[in-house]
């Protein structure tokens, strides 16, 4: 369907664009069928459930997927949102690496 995404769980992202733009949060989940990733505290909608003991109110308040073209790594070295590349390391692996200014992300 699409290319690989190369946020991954626990990273650090921005937003650049939506409701939520400029802000940043850690990724709790990604789906990558549906190219989306739900960060933290970010992107928040209200749901209505029935009002149970442990929710007397009935609503519930949970974050929303995020398209994946609306967030960029954050870099903490370069302190904004970056493009990651890969880079081939001896014995086979990939590492991902900050376009910016070089550094590894993993």
């Amino acid at each position: 369907m699409a290319g690989s995404i190369k946020i991954k769980k626990g990273d650090t992202v921005k937003v650049i664009a939506g409701k939520a733009r400029g802000k940043t949060g850690k990724v709790l989940r990604v789906e990558p069928a549906r190219e989306r990733v739900i960060v933290e505290r970010l992107n928040m909608v209200k749901r209505h459930r029935r009002p149970t003991p442990q929710n007397p109110t009935g609503t519930l308040e949970r974050e929303a997927p995020i398209h994946v073209s609306n967030v960029m790594y954050y870099c903490s070295r370069c302190g904004e949102g970056v493009r990651l590349g890969v880079k081939k390391v001896e014995g086979g692996g990939r590492l991902r690496v900050c376009k910016q200014c070089g550094s590894e992300v993993d």
